[in-house]
């Protein structure tokens, strides 16, 4: 959840159901406060937050709590041993372990025999006040253990931000206020050991390795080797939970025989047999969601989503809020941060035979199921948020290695399926033809070359292709409304070279937006013509046009 979303939802008319609770943390608390209530108002509550003064956290400890509202301490290593503060610096003299852990202890005590308390503690990194490296690990560690033998539900010590604490007594960095205060509003509403039930997972570069509507069947892995490897063991976990009775399903916007292929063919630590549902189709992710719960007879809260995009993970949660969603993870580094999340959502218990048996039951109920409510989300404040720049590259000249393999490569959303030879190309150009590819990046990074299109000198597009791995950010609206206004023909047109083929179900979905299609499934080969209207030229201004 960004600023702007938080906002809108605090704007908005508050829950009937009011959620009374001192947020107790020694930092200041005001930027966390607007995202405390708006996770408060996803899960159905107006949060009526108590928060403290700045440095009274350790009077609070020593005075009884106020009656009808929850406790929810929110501590960092210093609030358990005020020596390790970073914004009073250093001590003038070294202090001894013994007896920081003494202190930490004693207040864990305190914390402990509060009644009606909840306590999540954050690992910051401690300033070196032991003056021996090996110490000063040791503390780190010591201090995260007597939190969690105080019943202290513990976060991901990357939450902290010294430079927001030292600038402004803040904790934490704008890009975690909202898990933060997400893990506030669970530990205020006593519910963060709620198990879940069904874990909800995306196929491409979630699941395994690539992208098999373009890499193929064969060109996708999550083999104990190489880049498949963090897929490999996010795989072994999944099958893990599947023994112990969770409910996996899978959600692809994909064709059905591309995303049952890796499974079916063996050698993954997950087949088909272990999925109580794999739906794919080109729906929304957040209605193919809600149709499996639906037909699974369970609440969206007992749901965990698991995708690599962060476009489809904004989706979901705007249309189902009740979901957890989590972000696949993009490097191995935050694969155990994630494997650790999943643990908590889905805690170990005593497998029975039933455990053992529910999903052959659970298939069995939704055989034949049929989707009943594929609605979406709109994104667009999301996409704007994304800070998405499309950068065009004229490849008429010079270079075009990366456009003729993006043509020849790409399948699904591709005008007509039709492969190009460099001198097929070479030969168009030399015509009077223009080459063009198209870069997009974002806040988060580059995705590289993703679009690359051919135009003929009267304005025929015999080639358009785009990754899918981009597929929902509207480039292929942004891209088409600037090639129209600079590129058309003197009618203000543009021809495409359309022809349907076994993989390109995007392409023409797409193509029916635009109406150039009636039907996407009952499309025949043709000259598609293009009027300069039937391009939502409101497409442009989520993307900051450049061209180099």
């Amino acid at each position: 959840m960004n600023f702007l979303e938080a906002a809108t939802l605090v704007r908005g008319e508050p829950p009937v159901q009011q959620l009374p609770f001192l947020l107790a943390m020694s930092g200041t608390p005001e930027t966390l406060e607007l995202y405390v209530r708006a996770h408060a108002i996803r899960r159905g509550h107006d949060a009526r937050l108590r928060t403290l003064p700045f440095n009274t956290l350790p009077q609070t400890l020593l005075s009884p709590p106020q009656s009808g509202e929850r406790d929810v301490f929110l501590l960092l290593p210093w609030d358990l041993t005020p020596e390790l503060d970073w914004r009073s610096g250093l001590p003038a003299e070294r202090p001894v372990l013994a007896s920081l852990r003494r202190a930490a202890a004693q207040r864990c005590e305190r914390l402990a025999a509060r009644p009606n308390a909840a306590v999540l503690y954050v690992p910051a990194p401690v300033p070196p006040v032991l003056g021996i490296p090996r110490d000063d690990r040791h503390l780190e560690h010591l201090l995260m253990t007597i939190a969690g033998d105080a019943g202290a539900d513990c976060l991901d010590g990357g939450l902290f931000s010294l430079a927001a604490y030292l600038a402004h007594g803040t904790p934490f960095g704008g890009n975690a206020l909202s898990a933060v205060a997400e893990a506030v509003v669970a530990a205020a509403l006593d519910r963060p050991a709620a198990a879940k039930k069904v874990l909800i997972t995306d196929l491409d570069n979630t699941l395994w390795a690539g992208i098999v509507g373009e890499d193929g069947i064969e060109g996708v892995s999550a083999a104990p080797q190489g880049v498949g490897y963090r897929h490999f063991v996010y795989q072994s976990l999944l099958a893990g939970l599947q023994r112990q009775g969770v409910l996996l399903a899978a959600v692809s916007r994909n064709d059905p025989d591309l995303a049952r292929g890796p499974l079916e063919k063996g050698g993954m630590a997950l087949g088909p047999e272990q999925f109580v549902a794999i739906s794919a189709n080109y729906h929304s992710k957040s209605g193919q969601i809600a149709a499996l719960a639906e037909s699974l007879d369970l609440g969206r809260d007992a749901l965990v989503f698991v995708d690599d995009n962060p476009v489809e993970i904004e989706e979901v949660q705007d249309a189902l809020p009740e979901v957890t969603c989590l972000t696949f993870p993009s490097s191995d580094e935050h694969l155990p941060g994630f494997l650790t999340r999943l643990n908590e959502l889905f805690p170990g218990a005593v497998v029975t035979a039933e455990d053992r048996d529910r999903t052959a039951m659970y298939r069995r109920r939704l055989a034949g199921m049929v989707p009943k409510d594929l609605a979406g989300a709109d994104v667009t404040e999301f996409l704007r948020d994304l800070q998405m720049r499309l950068r065009i590259h004229d490849r008429t000249t010079g270079d075009h290695e990366r456009a003729v393999q993006l043509i020849n490569k790409t399948n699904q959303f591709n005008l007509n399926g039709r492969r190009w030879s460099d001198a097929e190309i070479a030969d168009a150009l030399a015509q009077g033809g223009r080459l063009y590819t198209a870069e997009l990046a974002d806040r988060h990074g580059s995705h590289g070359e993703i679009l690359a299109c051919l135009v003929t000198a009267a304005g025929v597009v015999p080639a358009l292709v785009m990754s899918c791995r981009v597929l929902q950010r509207r480039v292929e609206q942004g891209f088409l409304a600037w090639l129209m206004s600079r590129y058309a023909d003197g009618a203000g047109e543009l021809r495409l070279l359309f022809e349907p083929t076994q993989r390109n179900t995007p392409l023409r979905l797409f193509l029916r937006e635009l109406s150039l299609l009636e039907d996407a499934d009952r499309a025949t080969a043709g000259e598609l013509v293009l009027g300069a209207g039937q391009v939502p030229q409101e497409a442009l201004a989520l993307f900051q046009i450049e061209i180099g």
